[in-house]
């Protein structure tokens, strides 16, 4: 065996499952298509785990392995498509220490994707459809109405030069912030704390979608001989939001208890919804 191909196994050996920044860039690029999977149901779920092949082949190179980790990114994923990559770069971070250590908890790389999907989103979607893609369309059109070809150009310029720049940007910033932080907590010995402190998190994040995502009104009044209200009402005096959490507990017992499906639940939710409706029960 000559010297270089000694050297480059040498090196091999002592990288061990690190992330290199080829794959690092391979997935900020397979970003870029993140809307083109989208769905109800799951959302973005396909287009990340389609951005975390290029890591997730470094770190698992046993076929067993890789199907595991690719269908854990197969959980539900939404989130500002510009700025996913900065969840892309923290989910990476965490794949390599996964891989490193076989006790390391899985469940906290989704745990802490949801938790960061909030303020990623509202920062983001407030910053690039909000305010920047208004403001660039305004110059872009103001070229575009005198007949200037700089129109369009400007537009696509004064838009995705940002936005490319945000992504390069948040990818490699998660992943030195994942990597460091993991480090961390590991040598302190709070790594336990911090994955249940993220579960937890996710879990508020997910009941706060919850109460605003979905709604359910009962229009059944409800009367003593004097006062009336309706059901809605009454439950809501019992705990705000009641009803939704209902909702959600039935199809959560009846996808992950009983194993209906999505479209079967989306079938049964229509026709229910038809059904109250037309006798008044549902509003």
């Amino acid at each position: 065996m000559s010297s270089d191909a000694i050297k480059r196994a040498v090196e091999a050996e002592v990288q061990g499952g690190k992330v290199s920044k080829a794959a690092l860039n391979k997935t900020m690029w397979r970003s870029c298509g993140c809307s083109f999977s989208w769905g109800y149901e799951l959302q973005g779920n396909i287009a990340f785990a389609y951005a975390m092949i290029p890591v997730l082949r470094e770190l698992y190179p046993e076929k067993e392995q890789m199907a595991a980790a690719l269908k854990r990114h197969l959980a539900y994923y939404n989130v500002t498509n510009q700025c996913m990559t900065l969840n892309l770069g923290i989910a990476s971070a965490m794949e390599e220490e996964a891989s490193r250590d076989p006790s390391f908890d899985t469940d906290v790389i989704n745990s802490t994707k949801i938790a960061i999907m909030g303020p990623i989103s509202g920062i983001g979607d407030a910053f690039f459809w909000g305010t920047f893609k208004i403001i660039a369309t305004a110059i872009g059109t103001s070229f575009a109405m005198s007949g200037s070809i700089l129109g369009p150009i400007l537009f696509l310029l004064l838009y995705n030069i940002p936005a490319f720049a945000t992504r390069i940007g948040l990818m490699h910033l998660g992943y030195d912030a994942g990597t460091k932080f993991i480090s961390q907590m590991s040598s302190g010995g709070l790594m336990m704390k911090v994955m249940r402190a993220a579960t937890i998190l996710g879990l508020f994040v997910v009941g706060g979608m919850c109460a605003s995502l979905v709604s359910l009104n009962i229009p059944l009044a409800v009367s003593d001989g004097v006062n009336s209200q309706t059901v809605s009402d009454l439950l809501n005096q019992i705990m705000p939001c009641l009803a939704p959490l209902m909702v959600f507990a039935a199809t959560y017992w009846a996808i992950v208890k009983k194993n209906v499906s999505s479209l079967a639940m989306i079938i049964i939710m229509t026709v229910v919804s038809i059904v109250g409706a037309f006798f008044g029960i549902l509003g």
